[in-house]
C-alpha cells in the first residue's frame, strides 16, 4: 500500500522531567514531574501525520531491546505503517532527556544509538515505498548520507520534498533536493545569516537553490517565505504546558495537508493551529491532535477572521480548494515585501 507521507527520521525513547526552572550548570534542582514516552523528530512527525489523516510509512531503526517493541506497538497503534523499519542487534533505541520548566520551554539532550545506523543502502532498499509518496519528511537524527539520498530518490520523482533541519547543522548537501525547509529560529540563524528574519530566510532558501522556507517563531506563529514574498501567519494565544513536540506537529501536520492537495499557506494555517493545540498538553506526540480536534478550530478562525473582513471571505473560500502541491496561492501574491498572510 503506498502511503500519502513517508518519513525517514528517529526514534528517541522521551525520558522527560519537569522543573519550576531548568538547572545551571553544575546546580541540582528538584523537578515535580517525569514520564517516559515515544518520541523523536521521525517518530513525532509521523504521529502527527497520521493523526491529521494522512496514510503514514516511517522509515527508520530501532533496538532490539524493549524500548523498539514499544515504538512498534504504538506506531500500529497510530495506524503507521512499519514494513521500512530494521532493528539493530548491537545499538539499543535512542533515547531522549527532555527537560521542561514552569513556562513550557525545554531543552533536551538525545542519545541516537539505533538512529546512526540508518544507511543510504536501507534507504535505497525502500525506494519503491518513497517514490509511491505525495511527501517525503527529513530532519537531520538520522545519518546526513541516508537523508540525503531519500531526497535525491524522492526529487527524481517528483516527490514533493520537505526538510525540517533540526538538529542545526549544514544542509549544503540537500541543495536543489528540497522544496520546503522548516527551521526554528534558532535553527534559522545557525544557518543563515541576514539583517532579520525574514532577510535570513532568503538567504537560506537561495543557499538550498529556491526552496520555500517556513520558519517557526513559537508564540509568534511563522514566517513564509515564498517566490520572495514573505507571509505571516500568527499564532492563537494559548497556555503553554509543554513545547517538546510542537515542531514536529508542526511539520507532520503540515505534511499531511500538504498531502492532501491543500496550499502551502492554508496547510500552514493549519499547523499552526495543530501546534498551538499541541502545547496546551503534556508530552511529545501524544499532544498533537487530531483532525477531528483541529478542524473546528481552524475554521472558526479563519470564519472570525473573515466575518471582520468580509471582503476576505472569497478569497478565503478560493484558498481551501486543493491545489498541487508546488502551487503557490494567488491571494496572498502581493508587491509588499511582508504582510500578515490573507489566506
Amino acid at each position: 500500500m503506498s502511503a500519502d507521507v513517508i518519513v525517514v527520521g528517529s526514534f528517541m525513547m522521551d525520558h522527560t522531567a519537569y522543573v519550576t526552572r531548568r538547572p545551571e550548570p553544575g546546580e541540582t534542582v528538584r523537578g515535580h514531574g517525569f514520564r517516559v514516552s515515544e518520541g523523536g523528530k521521525g517518530f513525532n512527525q509521523a504521529v502527527a501525520a497520521a493523526r491529521t489523516g494522512a496514510a503514514v510509512r516511517i522509515l527508520g531503526r530501532l533496538g532490539s531491546d524493549e524500548f523498539g517493541g514499544r515504538f512498534i506497538d504504538r506506531l500500529r497503534e497510530e495506524g503507521i505503517d512499519t514494513s521500512g523499519i530494521e532493528f539493530d542487534l548491537e545499538l539499543g533505541t535512542g533515547v531522549g532527556l527532555p527537560v521542561v520548566d514552569e513556562e513550557g520551554e525545554n531543552a533536551i539532550v538525545v542519545v541516537p544509538g539505533a538512529n546512526d545506523g540508518v544507511t543510504a543502502a536501507q534507504v535505497e532498499a525502500c525506494a519503491p515505498r518513497i517514490v509511491s509518496a505525495k511527501v517525503l519528511l527529513l530532519q537531520r537524527e538520522v545519518p546526513e548520507s541516508a537523508a540525503v539520498r531519500a531526497a535525491e530518490i524522492a526529487h527524481e520523482a517528483g516527490v514533493f520534498v520537505v526538510l525540517n533541519p533540526a538538529p542545526a547543522g549544514p544542509i549544503h548537501a540537500f541543495r536543489g533536493l528540497v522544496d520546503l525547509v522548516i527551521p526554528n529560529e534558532v535553527e534559522l540563524t545557525a544557518l543563515a545569516q541576514g539583517a532579520d528574519i525574514e532577510d535570513a530566510a532568503g538567504a537560506l532558501a537561495a543557499d538550498l537553490g529556491g526552496c520555500d522556507v517556513i520558519v517557526t517563531l513559537g508564540g509568534a506563529g511563522v514566517l513564509i517565505v515564498t517566490d520572495g514574498i514573505a507571509l505571516s501567519i500568527p499564532a492563537d494565544l494559548v497556555d503553554a504546558v509543554d513545547t517538546t513536540g510542537a515542531g514536529d506537529c508542526f511539520c507532520g501536520s503540515l505534511a499531511a495537508r500538504l498531502a492532501s492537495g491543500e496550499r502551502l499557506v492554508a496547510a500552514a494555517e493549519y499547523a499552526v493551529v495543530a501546534a498551538g493545540m499541541a502545547v496546551a498538553r503534556r508530552g511529545g506526540a501524544g499532544s498533537a491532535p487530531t483532525l477531528d480536534e483541529v478542524l473546528p478550530h481552524f475554521v472558526a478562525r479563519r470564519l472570525a477572521r473573515d466575518c471582520a473582513d468580509p471582503a476576505r471571505l472569497l478569497r478565503s473560500v478560493r484558498s481551501l480548494r486543493p491545489g498541487r502541491l508546488a502551487e503557490r496561492p494567488s491571494s496572498c501574491t502581493t508587491t509588499m515585501p511582508t504582510r500578515d498572510c490573507e489566506n
